[in-house]
């Protein structure tokens, strides 16, 4: 016998094979629930689905307990016959798969898991009348437990309730969260599926109030503008600043498809909570989405910043698989980079055509600050808001010269270096644009960003429009036009560079030193050419054109600093651009620094011109627009 055989063989004795079984069809069930119906809104997004695939345009919801006691689903779909009411409840039973090819899948709910793993673990009863039947039949399942069909009462569609979530299996009630975010997470499913289908009217109520009611769009096939039917359901669902706010998004390559609407830079949030992403009418959350968003805005929104989108993706069924995961929740994409080049095109065309627009959300922070504070003030006008005091300093009543002589001082300042009337900023620090031929400057305040009047605080252009008026942040502002001057630059085959009288050696420590003459070849693309000089040091021998006389220690310092917190996973063109905008701030015109009138105008000129110049590298507004008529209700006017 073998050495160690006999242990073997004992061992085997010991412990028997054991005896394979086929589960019972209710425990079955009750797994499949496990992975279908984590929550109430799980199960509710599953009785919605089937209730569009049927075909309803008026789908009413009612929620008890945040859906834990009752979820009740009703619709003016095409309904069941008492055949079809008892298919459905069985597993894998579907009549959304006619040719058993998972390849084409043109409907939300197609597994054929829905109904029996909820009726496994709940009350579930099921009430259709089929269009044109002549009686509803009603059909109910409790812990698994099928009744036959009987006859009930029901004008058209279906009616599902689902009572007692979780009562066949206690064990999953103690991981439900309190009533209210229960039905947080419903009315956010329900949202998500609302804007996908603008032309469904929608209620959601927990049987004493309304939460959530959504008229249906006019039918998109007598000619109304689907663009403004969808916008205008997810205004409702988003809120008004995002219809003020959204860019139309329309592009098609290679048969993909994407429409909807994206939300300017200034319109952020902290969180992607406000992304929506749809795919063949389906809500997904899915990372290829996501971090093509988030490339397309890179430019324009700092990293722990999040724009406002709602984008639809139409593409052929058989090039993308929903069947990935129990929830359908997540795809795959045939072809990821041509999904996800569309969307970075896409989204990028639509903030180019917004041209200096920022959103009007930038305006309305701003009149909250100088609203009134209540209180004991007994003056003749509303006292400002103490948070707006910085703003109101200038012309504050106890110190009336002061601002004033400030702001002719300004206005009436001789010449720092301007071309006259060309935008052209020769004195250090700041910079100088080239713009080809001068660029006249005109003073007419029926131009979009008006006609500067004066510049306060040595960093702030006050400009009259024909409305109202218009504040810049003057750094910002050109920060945002060097940025993208560069960026043209790079395109038509590199920077302009200048070569320094005297080359400048930087010190600095030898990871940084290695970090830069690692991206030499890219930093000279961009006009800026350094080399290693010895173990702690670069040598920089040519600068940026664009950038003017800047500080190049300074300026290399901080490229260093940025390479070395870079995302090595980024594409060229990513570091490139993250590079060009740490050059784009050292070449912009500094806070502090006095404009005469030419160059005030010529920056708002400029500024209208230029793509994207709304906003600055990071997100932050350039300007802000405040109306007339805003401004008179500030002092009691209207």
């Amino acid at each position: 016998m073998p050495e160690g055989a006999g242990n073997a063989a004992e061992t085997s004795a010991a412990s028997p094979m054991p005896t394979l079984r086929r589960l019972p069809e209710t425990l079955v069930n009750q797994i499949a629930a496990g992975e279908v119906v984590e929550r109430p809104a799980s199960a509710l997004k599953e009785l919605v689905e089937n209730a569009l695939d049927a075909g309803a345009r008026r789908i009413d919801i009612v929620l008890r307990e945040g859906g834990r006691s009752l979820i009740q689903v009703s619709d003016d779909g095409c309904g069941m016959e008492a055949d079809g009411l008892s298919l459905a409840v069985e597993r894998h039973a579907t009549s959304k798969l006619p040719d058993d090819d998972l390849t084409h899948i043109s409907t939300l709910g197609f597994r054929g898991e829905a109904l029996p793993s909820i009726g496994a673990v709940s009350r579930l009863s099921i009430t259709s009348r089929a269009r044109g039947g002549d009686t509803a039949w009603r059909i109910r399942v409790e812990g698994g437990r099928l009744s036959p069909p009987e006859p009930a009462a029901l004008t058209a569609g279906t009616r599902v309730e689902v009572r007692d979530l979780f009562f066949a299996t206690p064990a999953r009630l103690k991981f439900l969260k309190a009533p209210r975010t229960e039905q947080g997470h419903a009315v956010e499913i329900i949202q998500r599926l609302a804007m996908a289908h603008p032309e469904v009217a929608f209620s959601l109520g927990d049987g004493s109030r309304t939460l959530l009611d959504l008229a249906a769009a006019p039918d998109l096939a007598t000619g109304d503008d689907p663009y403004r039917a969808r916008l205008a359901r997810l205004g409702a669902i988003l809120g008004r600043e995002f219809e003020d706010n959204a860019l139309p998004v329309n592009a098609e390559r290679a048969g993909y498809r994407l429409t909807g609407h994206a939300g300017l830079p200034t319109l952020h949030k902290r969180t992607s909570a406000q992304q929506f992403l749809f795919v063949n009418g389906r809500p997904v959350r899915d990372k290829l989405l996501l971090g093509a968003v988030r490339g397309a805005y890179m430019d324009f929104i700092s990293a722990d910043r999040h724009p406002m989108v709602a984008l639809f993706l139409e593409l052929p069924a058989e090039e993308v698989d929903v069947n990935v995961h129990p929830a359908k929740t997540e795809v795959r994409f045939r072809d990821a980079g041509l999904v996800r080049g569309l969307i970075v095109g896409a989204l990028k065309h639509a903030l180019a055509e917004a041209g200096h627009r920022a959103s009007t959300t930038v305006g309305t922070a701003t009149l909250g600050a100088f609203r009134p504070q209540e209180g004991p003030y007994q003056g003749s006008y509303p006292r400002p808001h103490s948070g707006a005091s910085a703003s109101w300093a200038t012309y504050h009543p106890s110190h009336p010269s002061q601002g004033l002589a400030e702001a002719q001082a300004a206005w009436q300042a001789p010449d720092r270096g301007g071309s006259g009337g060309g935008f052209a900023f020769d004195s250090a620090p700041a910079a100088r644009v080239e713009t080809g031929a001068p660029m006249p400057v005109e003073h007419d305040p029926n131009h979009p960003l008006g006609a500067a009047k004066a510049q306060v605080h040595a960093n702030y252009i006050i400009a009259q429009t024909g409305d109202g008026l218009v504040i810049v942040d003057q750094h910002a502002a050109h920060e945002r036009l060097v940025y993208e001057r560069m960026k043209e630059a790079l395109a038509a085959g590199g920077v302009a560079r200048q070569a320094l009288l005297l080359p400048e050696v930087v010190e600095l420590e030898e990871a940084a030193v290695d970090r830069l003459v690692s991206r030499a070849p890219e930093l000279e693309a961009l006009g800026l050419v350094l080399e290693g000089f010895g173990p702690g040091a670069v040598v920089v021998r040519e600068v940026p054109a664009l950038l003017g006389q800047t500080d190049a220690a300074g300026l290399v310092r901080d490229l260093a600093e940025d390479l070395a917190e870079a995302d090595a996973a980024l594409s060229l063109e990513d570091r490139l651009a993250d590079v060009c905008g740490t050059m784009a701030c050292h070449g912009s015109v500094r806070s502090g620094r006095r404009l005469n009138a030419d160059e005030m105008n010529a920056l708002l000129r400029q500024m209208e011109a230029t793509p994207h110049s709304g906003q600055c590298n990071h997100g932050r507004p350039t300007y802000v627009e405040l109306k007339l008529s805003d401004i008179e209700r500030l002092f009691g006017r209207r």
